[in-house]
């Protein structure tokens, strides 16, 4: 697994040991980021803040950082998967502008004001078959975790037909046994 667009393209990434997480395959990756960057329902990705939730190793997060985006706050509640994380926040030197939270994304009331303003690119890669992403965008929206023009990428199930209150889908994409919804607010 390594990063595929912007200042760090081809860096390796650690994933996190075992079965507990699917990380997204390089090829749909760049695809997300495609969509995203031609976009013109998208903010920009240059100084954007950004969420990664259910982040396992963080590849989704860390590739908005290369491509430019200012802040990433990764959400994962499984010690693994932070520990990950954490390997490629330090193999990368991303301090500071990189912060980890256990937590569990279905649970996460309101946003904490020590972690500034609202975040405007949200990724979320759930457990498929558990509704989880359904959950957790109910959650950002109620947590005041996401501005108005807030852009999330959900990742399901090539069979999942999931339910998103408040967001709107721009773009559905499939990409073997996933499928991605591009969302905006709505």
């Amino acid at each position: 697994m390594r990063i595929v667009g912007g200042k760090f393209r081809n860096r390796a990434l650690v994933a996190p040991k075992g079965k507990s997480t699917r990380p997204t395959s390089d090829r749909a990756r760049e695809n997300m980021f495609n969509v995203i960057e031609h976009a013109d329902w998208c903010p920009a990705i240059e100084g954007a803040r950004v969420a990664d939730i259910y982040a396992g190793s963080g590849a989704l997060g860390l590739e908005a950082i290369s491509r430019g985006a200012a802040f990433c706050l990764f959400v994962e509640f499984a010690a693994e998967a932070r520990g990950a994380i954490r390997d490629n926040v330090d193999t990368l030197q991303l301090f500071g502008i990189t912060r980890i939270h256990r937590r569990d994304a279905t649970a996460l009331g309101e946003k904490p004001s020590n972690l500034g303003e609202p975040f405007t690119l949200i990724f979320l890669d759930p457990p498929y078959g558990f509704g989880l992403g359904t959950k957790t965008l109910e959650k950002l929206i109620e947590g005041n975790w996401v501005s108005e023009d807030a852009v999330a990428v959900l990742e399901v199930g090539a069979e999942e037909e999931p339910v998103t209150p408040g967001w709107v889908c721009q773009v559905e994409k499939v990409y073997g046994a996933a499928k991605v919804l591009f969302l905006t607010r709505g």
